[in-house]
């Protein structure tokens, strides 16, 4: 029988990503949207709804099954981060920081032994996990970082601060996550800094929640805090591959974080129209139902035409994506600097259409505006990936006809 390349569908390409995308959007309907706007105001995560989602089985959603994973590809991690962000993209980018930055980086990176040791319990929720590259004074500038590791015998001895971690805090209490995939200088090689990883427990000594950073913008369903390390001592066993190998870990990682940053973007975007196509419909004015009107007409069929563009792009990229290996920058940059500025704008639309109600937190969209406005800046910014994009087109001009 063969294949009939029309009915392929690129968003739900096989009956288990069908499946999966109908599981998380009941779960997102039921579960997360219930309460979104009240740890939103209160600026709180929601730990015990995080652990129902492990017992869903989707903290590991690209884990290997054989360290409690789902096995799952990059295709469906966009659909969970799609979907649950149609609803709270707070909560979500706690789950991204702890499945993607976290689990699905030990996932790649790390060795059986740690893999066998740590990802069950992140994959059931049983632990929560973080990724610590952001310092207080170094952001994109990775190998300018400060954090330091010694080697001393059979351990490491880290010092120094990183900030703006997700998940660095799970409650009000400053209590520290389960582990920590900590990024430090190693020493340098050349004249060049030696970044190396690191696997921190809480129950290793000298780690320690510095402040949980409350009063931000958006995504305040997620707790993000900065961490300290003060003679913070580890197993060399905690060192995950190499001294100097975090280069290529952050590589493996750094494009299934951007592609998950971006389909977060496609729910903000999603919900935000639905929002504004509702209201516009039903609201009149002028004796006429609002998208009578012109203006509009084009906040709504420039918003839809937009998130269609972006969703092609970022699918079509999860569809090319290998999680084992480094190699699709180009569009994983891509994707994240056309969707999030997409997701921002829709919403800003959004608002414009519902005017005073858009303006309210009942209505959701003032909300998502908020969140949105991250997206240009974690995981890397607009910048980062404007610099990244026009280099990787000069080396290889023939990636514009692949």
């Amino acid at each position: 029988m063969s294949f009939n390349w029309k009915e392929f569908d690129l968003y739900n390409p096989t009956p288990e990503h069908a499946m999966l995308r109908e599981t998380v959007k009941a779960f997102t309907e039921a579960e997360i949207e219930p309460q979104a706007h009240d740890h939103d105001r209160s600026e709180k995560f929601n730990l015990s709804l995080f652990k129902k989602v492990g017992e869903l089985g989707l903290l590991g959603i690209t884990v290997p099954e054989q360290f409690g994973g789902a096995g799952m590809d990059a295709t469906a991690a966009a659909i969970v981060h799609e979907e649950m962000s149609a609803s709270d993209p707070g909560f979500c980018l706690a789950y991204l920081a702890h499945s993607m930055l976290c689990v699905n980086n030990i996932a790649v990176n790390g060795s059986d032994e740690q893999r066998h040791r740590v990802l069950p319990k992140l994959c059931s929720g049983e632990w929560v996990g973080a990724m610590a590259m952001s310092e207080p004074a170094i952001g994109t500038d990775v190998l300018g970082m400060q954090t330091k590791a010694v080697k001393t015998g059979n351990e490491y001895v880290i010092n120094g601060r990183k900030m703006w971690i997700t998940n660095g805090t799970i409650d009000e209490n400053n209590t520290s996550c389960d582990l920590v995939l900590v990024y430090a200088k190693t020493g340098e090689k050349h004249g060049r800094a030696l970044i190396s990883t690191f696997l921190v427990e809480k129950t290793h000594k000298g780690y320690a929640v510095g402040q949980k950073i409350k009063d931000k913008l958006g995504m305040r369903a997620s707790n993000t805090a900065e961490l300290v390390f003060q003679d913070c001592h580890v197993p060399e066993t905690a060192l995950i591959g190499h001294e100097g190998d975090s280069m290529l870990h952050m590589m493996r990682n750094l494009e299934i974080e951007r592609l998950t940053l971006a389909a977060m973007s496609l729910g903000i975007a999603r919900r935000s129209i639905e929002i504004m196509n509702r209201y516009a419909t039903e609201r009149e004015a002028f004796g006429k139902s609002l998208n009578h009107f012109g203006q509009m007409q084009r906040y709504i069929a420039d918003s839809y035409a937009e998130y269609k563009a972006a969703r092609a792009y970022v699918y079509e990229t999860a569809r090319r994506m290998d999680l084992n290996k480094e190699g699709n920058r180009l569009d994983s940059d891509g994707v994240k600097l056309v969707a999030t500025t997409m997701a921002k704008n829709v919403a800003d639309r959004a608002i414009q259409v519902l005017g005073g109600y858009g303006y309210v937190g009942e209505y959701v969209v003032e909300r998502l505006w908020r969140d949105a406005k991250l997206l240009e800046i974690g995981g890397g910014t607009l910048e980062a990936h404007q610099k990244n994009i026009t280099r990787d087109l000069a080396k290889n001009p023939e990636s514009l006809y692949k």
